[in-house]
């Protein structure tokens, strides 16, 4: 009898944590446990037959993250195929000669190390595609996807599994809301899914076995198909420089036996799950048969739609009526914020719209970007448009600081990726980019449509501008427009770029991003100096200065370098003027007296 018609007559028992039991032989977390179906196969082996013989009916293969993205960021996607061959190989040993079926684990991918644009669907399924081949030339019976947060990730997943012709399982790690990332619903879900081929649908990983339970429960309410429960062993804790699971085998039993009871058809653990659980496990199932369900199917629908909280006023407001100028200042590196202020002042005066805020530009400490927003906008009575990287912070850490920061009436907020903290003075910081700027743009139109990057309402939008950078000095320009267009249609409202001297590549730039109609506003930084203008233009990335500029500028230091720079500047300025509807200016060094003889200059 095959994997499927098994099914519709027997709870099947699947096998428990790989990672955990791993790590519990002192293979260490940074290892690569895929690695191991070629350096320690033995182990491997050894793994799949303490499942068996615990009573496991279903072992997965150790292959979870054998797959290009992940191998690649470490130096073996060549050793791609034969880790998943040999993974397929040493669990149908283990299997050989015992009513035991074998399914080939696929997990969800990463993000490639320093690269900021996401997969397009045919580049996800062709990622798949190279793991799922050499699992069913492997001999495995099944695929079983699992621990997915992203649907049109799974979804092309199941693409690919589906050209081999094995049962696919399509399963996804919920949060506790029985939502995944976005807001959609385990129902939603569900229907997607089946739609997509799914030959069984599943939920693993997550918070715990009352969860999975709960998320089971809704998942048997709009659908015949056959599912499939993989709970964690509840939460872990941190003790002596190790993960421990308090779960005990007997309550995860317990829990699995009602899973049964609301129509799990297959049932094993994840993470903190070991043989001993699946042992009792096994004798608590034994010779069950699948409950009886009476779904009512939902059809496969998006997300819900939220309309995004809106703000009246704002500096963009003047947009097309004055000229629209922001100013970047820096956070000063200590806590003494007077000349920031003083320079808040003066631009205000002068006429500027808003300042800019860096946050930790070039990876370098300064006084939190946030904090310093809300005491400019409160003494000075200006706005300040906050930049916020995904370096500095995980998930959860952007979500709790940007609805703060609207707690303390910050509007506008710049999503950029960040410079990685291997270019800052701090020995030891690491960068998170748990988001890349078109994932923290995404989450900002969540947080602004009321609910977090979980989908759970958040009470009300947050109402944020959201704006974006643009580099407009790439010789591949067509590349850096697709991006603007992917962070215009994520949310972006408004576009500030990086510096521009060249009047032909500001008429380029305009002609192609006129269809987009946002505003944009074209970065103006003055040069001073020849050696600052040769250092702009041979060491920082995304500045390009002509050489009829650069030519200007030798010879010219101290004041003569500023009042030069400044001309530049203004004859840049003016030949755009009828061009644009605003400018961001960068005074160099925190010079902020240069932009405001800039600033009198645009408002004259």
């Amino acid at each position: 009898m095959n994997f499927l018609d098994r099914l519709k007559y027997q709870v099947l028992v699947g096998d428990g944590a790989t990672g955990t039991m791993l790590y519990s032989r002192g293979v260490s977390l940074d290892a690569n446990f895929e690695h191991l179906n070629l350096v320690r196969p033995g182990l491997v082996q050894e793994l799949h037959a303490e499942y068996i013989a615990a009573g496991a009916q279903l072992i997965e293969t150790n292959t979870f993250g054998a797959n290009y993205t992940k191998l690649q960021a470490i130096g073996l996607e060549k050793k791609l195929r034969d880790i998943n061959l040999t993974g397929a190989g040493l669990a149908r040993q283990a299997a050989a000669g015992k009513d035991v079926f074998v399914a080939g684990s696929v997990g969800p991918l990463a993000r490639i190390k320093g690269e900021e644009r996401e997969f397009t669907t045919a580049e996800m399924i062709e990622i798949f595609r190279q793991q799922c081949q050499p699992l069913a030339e492997g001999g495995v019976d099944l695929l079983l996807l699992e621990t997915f947060s992203a649907l049109p990730q799974l979804q092309c997943a199941l693409a690919a599994a589906k050209e081999t012709g094995l049962p696919v399982i399509a399963s996804m790690a919920y949060l506790e809301t029985g939502r995944i990332s976005g807001g959609i619903k385990v129902e939603q879900v569900v229907a997607s899914l089946a739609a997509a081929g799914a030959d069984v649908i599943g939920a693993n990983c997550g918070a715990g076995p009352l969860e999975i339970l709960r998320t089971l429960r809704r998942m048997a309410a709009v659908t015949d198909l056959p599912l499939a429960a993989f709970p964690n062993s509840g939460f872990p804790e941190y003790l002596d420089g190790r993960y421990i699971y308090r779960t005990t085998p007997d309550y995860f039993a317990e829990m699995a036996l009602e899973m049964a009871s609301a129509g799990a058809n297959l049932i094993g653990g994840c993470c903190g799950t070991t043989p001993a659980h699946i042992q009792r496990l096994a004798e608590r199932l034994k010779g069950l048969k699948p409950a009886a369900r009476h779904a009512q199917p939902v059809a496969a629908v998006a997300a819900e739609q939220r309309e995004p909280e809106q703000r009246k006023g704002g500096f963009l407001d003047r947009w097309g009526k004055e000229p629209v100028v922001t100013v970047e200042l820096e956070p000063p590196r200590g806590l003494d914020c007077s000349k920031v202020l003083a320079g808040s002042r003066a631009l205000r005066e002068a006429g500027a719209d808003a300042i800019n805020l860096a946050e930790n530009a070039l990876a370098r400490v300064r006084v939190g970007n946030i904090a310093l927003a809300s005491l400019i906008q409160h003494e000075v009575d200006i706005e300040v448009i906050v930049h916020i990287t995904c370096r500095d912070r995980n998930l959860l850490g952007l979500q709790s600081d940007l609805m703060g920061a609207s707690l303390l009436g910050i509007r506008h907020v710049l999503a950029v990726t960040g410079d990685p903290a291997s270019l800052g003075e701090q020995a030891g910081a690491s960068s998170v980019f748990d988001l890349n700027s078109f994932g923290l743009i995404k989450l900002l139109t969540d947080l602004n449509a009321g609910v977090n990057a979980a989908g759970t309402p958040i009470g009300r939008g947050t109402g944020f501008t959201i704006g974006c950078a643009f580099n407009p000095n790439s010789p591949k320009i067509e590349v850096q427009l697709g991006r603007l267009e992917k962070k215009v249609a994520s949310g972006a409202r408004f576009v500030q770029t990086q510096p521009i001297y060249d009047l032909a590549r500001l008429d380029e730039m305009l002609a192609k991003t006129a269809h987009l109609n946002v505003p944009i506003l074209p970065g103006i930084l003055p040069l001073v100096s020849e050696r600052n203008t040769e250092f702009l233009h041979n060491e920082v990335p995304g500045i390009v200065i002509p050489e009829e500029i650069r030519a200007r500028m030798r010879g010219k230091e101290k004041e003569a370098g500023v009042r030069e720079g400044l001309a530049i500047a203004r004859e840049f300025i003016a030949a755009a003027r009828g061009k644009v509807g605003g400018f961001y200016l960068m005074p160099p060094f925190g010079k902020y007296e240069i932009a405001v003889e800039l600033v009198k200059f645009i408002k004259q």
